[in-house]
């Protein structure tokens, strides 16, 4: 029997990477990344350890993408994910989550490929998610009764990264109608695990694990700082297993929203996922506090995986002990290789 053939864009990216190995036991796949951010070419050692082809050039550039191979299914990972990048450089961010989707989309277009989107629970709106917790200043531990899901309001101000992602939303549905594409699109919140490098723009978990692990010193930022900000984690894995599932479902289950995390299985205010790395390492570090609040920040996020669920009978499996574990015990384990990279 054929495999099917699946192009990963992002695919030297924290979640390309991870998808590429848990994928290539079952189908045939490619990856395509310009290797700009830091960490990636350790990732493209994996890949080649593994036979797996990497297409280096950017996503922006179309007529390289039109001469690739013929792919049956595209899943687009690759983005500039960083709330702040996308305030102090609006081109950039917009030509690759954009236009960059754009340009698979066409593609896709012609070679009749379904596509796989990974978008973010950023496309939400600011206002309407802030409505939802009365006080700016949050100094007790929240009593959470409001897990986001895929029918919640995505109107007004919610980032240049997050409007980035919904136009994109917007761009395949419309794909979709006018030449039958075939899509399904998974609003991730935060995604954690092996191979997620400790960089601001890259996480707030993996952050802190890295910086446990170095010794560093951390602040809790906005709402007073007391690290009371609350988000979901889903492990990486989890999200893996999903995507296999959709994968080989897609011909009878397509053309649909999910939103798709941690839920009430997996979440962690600041304060204490600082708790648990303080466990898990057996190292303490300094955490100091900066009160001012950004614009774009929110009091938190869980998401509602009732629909998910339902479609696919999946749930995430590892909890926010597993997610922080696992990833030290990574970087245990590479801690000569990785250290090039900080």
């Amino acid at each position: 029997m054929k495999k099917i053939k699946i192009l990963i864009t992002g695919g030297c990216g924290f979640v390309g990477t991870n998808l590429a190995l848990y994928l290539n036991n079952y189908f045939k796949i490619e990856c395509m990344d310009n290797l700009s951010r830091k960490g990636s070419r350790y990732n493209l050692s994996l890949l080649k350890k593994n036979k797996i082809k990497n297409h280096n050039f950017d996503i922006k550039n179309f007529k390289k993408i039109l001469k690739l191979p013929k792919y049956d299914l595209i899943i687009d990972c690759c983005a500039e994910a960083s709330i702040e990048v996308s305030k102090k450089d609006i081109d950039r961010v917009v030509n690759t989550n954009l236009l960059g989707t754009i340009n698979l989309l066409k593609k896709a277009r012609y070679d009749k490929s379904k596509i796989i989107f990974l978008s973010t629970s950023r496309v939400y709106g600011i206002l309407k998610l802030n409505s939802l917790i009365k006080s700016k200043n949050i100094n007790k531990k929240l009593n959470i009764k409001k897990l986001i899901n895929e029918k919640d309001d995505t109107t007004g101000p919610k980032s240049i990264y997050g409007l980035t992602k919904l136009s994109s939303e917007m761009f395949i549905e419309e794909f979709s109608y006018a030449f039958n594409l075939k899509y399904i699109i998974n609003r991730c919140g935060v995604i954690s695990g092996p191979l997620q490098f400790g960089k601001q723009d890259q996480g707030f978990v993996s952050l802190w694990i890295w910086k446990h692990f170095n010794k560093e010193t951390l602040n809790y930022v906005g709402y007073g700082g007391h690290g009371n900000q609350i988000r979901d984690v889903l492990h990486i894995i989890d999200l893996c297993k999903l995507i296999l599932i959709q994968i080989r479902k897609i011909n009878t289950i397509n053309n649909k929203i999910f939103t798709v995390g941690g839920s009430s299985q997996s979440y962690t205010s600041l304060s204490e996922l600082t708790n648990i790395c303080q466990k898990i390492t057996n190292n303490t570090v300094k955490i100091g506090k900066k009160k001012i609040t950004s614009i774009y920040d929110i009091p938190y996020y869980i998401t509602d995986n009732k629909f998910v669920k339902k479609t696919y009978n999946w749930k995430p499996k590892k909890n926010i002990y597993d997610v922080v574990a696992d990833t030290y015990i990574w970087i245990l384990r590479n801690k000569k290789k990785l250290i090039k990279y900080f």
